[in-house]
């Protein structure tokens, strides 16, 4: 059990109007990696197992809380926005008065939890701030250090002196403070500075002339200390998020064709010798089984395919689950409750949706399978229809083992075609199709003898 100092507070301050955005969205709900930046914010946050995690709230609060919704976020609200120390202030009602807060930032969303677990270890007893070291530090705050390299403060770049200014390590805003001083140190903050707000920042020099230990624990790598102001920055953290995820999946022994050409909007997890072509998009949670192979321009939004299955090119697959050894698309469509069983075929232009595929069944072309129940080895032909709707009511088609559907067919729900029948091509089928039997649904054929086409007056 953690000792009471040890005991982690995290506060994230998401507050911002996000001008630069130039968006009604609030600046923290814009996605990043298919997510709202602040939800993976939470997520990095919940890897250090707090035992508090505050949001502090403001421009468009209640879309933030109805976006976010999670029963162990405490909300605090900064209805003004008078600076980050005000913002700190107002979740202070929330905090113990015993342990350390860290506190991180709703707009920085790729810092990485072990880089953040460094900074509570550096900070100890103390406090500590994560920085880094730019060679244009233009816009930033600078870490001043005293003669032994302690951290005595830190000053944002309006007021610096032309020292300062070429201090090259700057703030990165994440910091760890002990609460036990946390609130005297707010109190004491004033807002006599170039931008009139209080600043989070002063409290460095505050917990340094209380003779407090600040540590200084730089970030490995720029982009994981990168805020979001504009679409500018959101863009340039999205392909450095992509890159990262693609990397990881060829340690993993992925094969991608182009790794600058794959989008992971959420959790993607692969089996050995998977394969994946250019221009291929995962959202949601998405899981490939061993030797699975997906062609370009595919999109798989929560689907789960096992091994053996081949994707083909520009195929869109959601909610839906591919046994092994299916062969899907181009072209193809798998909509949510689309469940197919192994070895099943679906072809170009097929969609299917809510539906059950048994083993070893073929849909190759040009149909529609939607509220349907198909067993076994079934073939069905080019063009078909399940008519499942009558505007009101979804109705089921049911086609069992060994059925063979013509094509051109219309299944027209309820209806059932029994193991074995036979479907004859461009048939309307209203009635149940008898086992081991042809059954032929035709208008009879009628030539009109004289007809003629009209034609439109010149």
């Amino acid at each position: 059990m953690l000792n009471a100092m040890n005991r982690l507070s995290i506060v994230i301050l998401a507050a911002g109007k996000g001008k630069r955005m130039y968006s009604a969205l609030p600046k923290v709900l814009h996605p990043i990696g298919g997510e709202p930046m602040l939800k993976r914010v939470i997520r990095t946050a919940r890897e250090l197992s707090p035992a508090n995690l505050v949001v502090v709230y403001g421009h468009g609060g209640e879309k933030v809380r109805e976006t976010i919704a999670d029963n162990d976020v405490k909300w605090a609200e900064q209805a003004e926005q008078l600076g980050t120390g005000h913002a700190l202030k107002m979740a202070l009602p929330l905090l113990p008065a015993d342990g350390r807060t860290l506190v991180l930032y709703g707009d920085v969303p790729l810092t990485r939890a072990s880089t953040l677990q460094t900074l509570l270890e550096a900070a100890g007893d103390g406090a500590a701030v994560l920085t880094d070291m730019l060679d244009k530090p233009t816009g930033y705050g600078r870490i001043v250090r005293d003669a032994n390299d302690r951290v005595v403060g830190i000053v944002e770049e309006k007021d610096c002196s032309e020292e300062q200014r070429r201090i090259r390590e700057i703030n990165t805003g994440m910091l760890v403070l002990p609460n036990a001083k946390l609130g005297a140190w707010l109190d004491a903050l004033k807002n006599s500075n170039a931008q009139g707000e209080y600043y989070l920042t002063d409290v460095i020099g505050l917990a340094a002339r209380d003779g407090l230990d600040v540590a200084g624990v730089a970030v490995a790598d720029s982009w994981e200390a990168a805020g979001v102001n504009n679409k500018v920055q959101l863009a340039e953290l999205e392909r450095i998020l992509q890159r990262n995820q693609a990397h990881a999946l060829l340690e993993a022994g992925v094969g991608l064709a182009d790794p600058a050409r794959i989008d992971i909007r959420g959790t993607l997890r692969c089996g050995k010798d998977v394969s994946i072509d250019v221009n291929c998009v995962f959202e949601g949670d998405v899981a490939l089984g061993d030797n699975v192979r997906i062609g370009p321009n595919c999109v798989l939004k929560n689907v789960n395919v096992a091994d053996g299955a081949d994707i083909a090119a520009f195929s869109h697959l959601e909610n839906a689950v591919v046994g092994e050894a299916c062969k899907i698309g181009p072209y193809a469509r798998l909509r949510p409750g689309a469940e197919l069983f192994d070895h099943v075929h679906i072809g170009n232009f097929v969609e299917v949706k809510k539906s059950r595929i048994g083993s070893g069944s073929k849909v190759n072309h040009l149909t529609y399978i939607g509220d349907a129940s198909i067993g076994s080895k079934v073939n069905v032909g080019a063009g078909c229809v399940t008519v499942n709707y009558n505007g009101v009511d979804k109705f089921l088609t049911t086609i069992e083992d060994n059925v063979f559907v013509g094509s051109g067919t219309m299944m027209v729900a309820p209806v059932t075609l029994e193991a074995g029948s036979t479907v004859g091509a461009g048939s309307v089928i209203t009635r149940n199709a008898p086992a081991g039997e042809l059954t032929v649904g035709r208008a009879r054929q009628v030539t009109i003898a004289g007809w003629k086409r009209p034609e439109k007056k010149q």
